[in-house]
């Protein structure tokens, strides 16, 4: 029983790490993961989507459409595809520490923009 307790204790703490560092890199306070409820604003925040989702995640079978939206968002944000989101929702314990501790960077809520095809790239900003 107490190894389970201390396995338990080592992934609670490499979720916050994770998070925390995301936080982070995204521009907002990593103690927000600390926070509860607090740190699904800030979530919601980093994603580009409102405060009320909160809400919509109180709603069963609603939460588990939302957060799956998130999940992708969050990919996108960080420059990610479909594959990640994938390996968030199943393998989260594992995919958000690769999303905190590896080279992504930011890219703003939902990621680039995406161009329609044949429209030429914006010219980069100094």
């Amino acid at each position: 029983m107490g190894v389970l307790i201390v396995l338990y204790i080592l992934i609670f703490a490499l979720t916050i790490a994770s998070c925390w560092i995301v936080f982070t890199k995204a521009g907002k306070p990593g103690w927000a993961a600390i926070i509860p409820i607090y740190n699904i604003i800030v979530l919601l925040e980093i994603v580009g989507k409102p405060w009320w989702w909160l809400l919509l995640m109180l709603i069963p079978i609603v939460n588990i459409v939302i957060l799956i939206i998130v999940y992708h968002n969050l990919s996108l944000s960080f420059g990610h595809g479909a594959g990640f989101t994938v390996g968030l929702i199943l393998l989260g314990i594992i995919f958000l520490p690769i999303l905190a501790f590896e080279d992504s960077k930011y890219l703003g809520p939902g990621g680039p923009p995406v161009l329609p095809a044949g429209t030429p790239p914006p010219p980069p900003t100094v």
